[in-house]
């Protein structure tokens, strides 16, 4: 089964702003390495398309796509709008492209849900914004790709659809999208305690959601555990015809922006468990604020989909990618490690699961056991 790869150049050299978060280079990165390594031939390349307004207002507010449309025509929004719609703040701060990228990261994800119609593999590293919420820009989140990914996976055929969040942050805009629906499956993982706040165990809607708030430290041995006992069965009882897996790459130990210790290996472990079990899968990027860890690894993310070995070294072209990164902003002071710029895939971060995710998997096994 060949799998895409949808990509852009919008993303290349756009940017949420000097002090941002998001000021760092994510989907230019993936791209170069995984064209470095041989591994994203013009055949397997499709360029995204920028979601037209009818598009995005499937779930968005018509009102609010227009807002976002008028604050990067004019450059600033007023203090109305601002309230209304959570654009021109710190967190979401108007920035040249701010309708065009998030329309194309959008774009991406509802043309997947079509290509989808008869089975496959699909990436679209540039989506997985998962806060935004119908009328608001939330958590650097403009648009939500997965909800408009998913209801365009429907529109193809597919009744039923799992989505499994494995970002460092709850994936609050979806849930409010699907919370009442029960032929779409939500399941997330996420660092407990962490912004939005949302997504406590005992927090289900009236639908088919699922969370497994994460202990801070939490490593490959915990989410080993939650794939075995928590993702995998949930996933497979629900009998999806198409899977989302959002990929956010907050969740390893080098990202700044969470508590979590993981190695790039868990995500990679998460995403060969899921493939079997639908004939459609779409898989997004999401969070990741440490440059090197974010190429790396949804360029490794790429290489699991799309079946190719990662090397033991980096050849000389890839490396070079990884050198010509800069960032002021990681935890490990100038110099990064040497291993960021010559491998792919992280050591182990193994070990026992932590009591706490040991318990709270024991409740969502119960939960489970007394649905069925």
């Amino acid at each position: 089964m060949t799998a895409r790869f949808i990509g852009s150049e919008i993303y290349r050299g756009s940017s949420y702003g000097p002090a941002h978060p998001l000021r760092i280079p994510r989907v230019p990165t993936v791209m170069d390495l995984s064209r470095a390594l041989g591994w994203l031939t013009a055949d397997r390349y499709l360029t995204s398309p920028r979601a037209r307004p009818a598009a995005l207002t499937a779930w968005h507010d018509p009102d609010y796509v227009a807002a976002l449309q008028r604050a990067e025509a004019e450059g600033t929004v007023t203090d109305a709008v601002r309230r209304r719609h959570g654009l021109g703040t710190a967190s979401n701060p108007v920035y040249p492209e701010v309708f065009r990228r998030p329309a194309t990261a959008a774009g991406g994800s509802i043309m997947a849900g079509s290509l989808l119609r008869d089975g496959g593999r699909i990436y679209n590293p540039g989506g997985g914004t998962h806060h935004g919420l119908p009328d608001r820009a939330n958590g650097f989140c403009y648009l939500n790709d997965p909800v408009l990914g998913i209801l365009s996976l429907r529109h193809a055929g597919a009744r039923r659809v799992a989505y499994v969040d494995i970002d460092a942050h709850h994936c609050d805009g979806v849930v409010h999208a699907f919370a009442d629906m029960p032929e779409v499956l939500v399941l997330s993982t996420h660092e407990e305690r962490r912004w939005p706040f949302t997504g406590a165990l005992d927090d289900r809607g009236a639908g088919n959601v699922w969370n497994l708030p994460l202990p801070r430290g939490a490593h490959d041995g915990d989410m080993a555990l939650a794939r075995d006992a928590v993702i995998l069965p949930a996933v497979a009882a629900h009998r999806p015809d198409a899977i989302v897996l959002q990929c956010g790459a907050d969740a390893v130990l080098e990202d700044p922006l969470s508590r979590l210790a993981m190695s790039n290996g868990a995500h990679r472990a998460v995403l060969r468990a899921l493939m079997p079990l639908s004939p459609r899968l779409l898989v997004l990027g999401g969070g990741g604020y440490n440059p090197w860890s974010v190429g790396r690894l949804w360029t490794g993310i790429w290489a699991t989909l799309s079946g190719q070995e990662i090397p033991d070294r980096l050849p000389p072209a890839a490396q070079a990618v990884l050198r010509e990164l800069r960032f002021d902003g990681h935890r490990l002071g100038k110099a990064p490690p040497e291993g960021w710029m010559t491998t792919l895939a992280d050591p182990p971060r193994d070990g026992p699961p932590a009591p706490e995710t040991r318990a709270r998997v024991a409740v969502l096994t119960a939960r489970a056991a007394a649905w069925v």
